[in-house]
């Protein structure tokens, strides 16, 4: 019995100073990246998730086909008879009816 108190208070006692190391915070790696890399990655990351809402929306939500947007975006009807378009970021762009152009 006493050894079973032993090996718990040993391992108490290691796990602890563990943790405390563990969560300083101190990052020892800073890098910079260079502006270019971060610019183009920004440009990536947007063009993905344009492409990925687009896709999700002519799956789940009906496309307009009578009108499009104010520069001629694909017009989308959600669940809410809502319009939308998406935009280059990927977010969805909410417009009134009376926004829409008709289509050529």
């Amino acid at each position: 019995m006493k050894t079973k108190w032993k090996s718990i208070l040993f391992a108490l006692a290691i796990s602890i100073p563990l943790a405390t190391i563990a969560q300083n915070g101190n990052d020892t790696l800073k890098v910079n990246p260079d502006p270019a890399i971060k610019k183009t990655a920004k440009k990536v990351g947007n063009k993905t998730s344009e492409i990925a809402a687009k896709g999700a929306a002519k799956v789940v939500d009906k496309t307009y086909k009578d009108k499009v947007g104010p520069q001629g975006q694909t017009i989308y009807i959600d669940n809410q008879s809502r319009y939308y378009y998406v935009n280059k970021k990927g977010t969805r762009v909410y417009v009134s009816k009376s926004k829409l152009k008709p289509a050529k």
